[in-house]
């Protein structure tokens, strides 16, 4: 069982797959105004710098992050498909970002997720994440939870 990370287009067909399935998941739990994911076409516009996880070459995860300059990092689009959970793909992943932008001189690493997004934010909090107001572009809104987190 070898879990590799590896960065990829988020245009690839089986990162599109995942990106979908991630959109299905989460767009049902929220109104149009709370949804905050970005479509495959402005991740590349935007720069993200997107990752896929495997087990044994079969793609189980993903998530990106976008630098603001060398003030923080956003981590973007984190998904495990459901019937990979448990396994610590999205601790791996989450390191592996966190790790990336480290190597960017950004001492910094902040997200937003949903208030129904209980395993995301147990994850996030674990990885030593502390809640925070809304930052960049985000307003108040009761159906998000915002997070930071310095990077060593």
């Amino acid at each position: 069982m070898e879990i590799e990370i590896v960065r990829e287009r988020p245009d690839s067909p089986e990162a599109v797959q995942l990106i979908e399935e991630l959109d299905a998941y989460l767009i049902p739990m929220y109104p149009p105004e709370s949804h905050h994911g970005y479509a495959v076409e402005k991740l590349i516009r935007e720069g993200v710098v997107f990752f896929m996880a495997r087990l044994d070459g079969a793609p189980l995860a993903c998530g990106g992050v976008q630098l603001y300059g060398t003030e923080y990092g956003e981590v973007k689009r984190m998904y495990v498909r459901p019937s990979s959970r448990g396994l610590g793909l999205g601790k791996r992943l989450l390191a592996h970002i966190a790790d990336h932008t480290r190597e960017q001189a950004v001492p910094l690493l902040r997200l937003e997720t949903g208030i129904y997004q209980h395993e995301a934010i147990a994850l996030y909090e674990k990885f030593g994440f502390t809640r925070i107001q809304p930052f960049g572009d985000y307003g108040q809104d009761p159906l998000s939870v915002y997070f930071e987190k310095r990077l060593a």
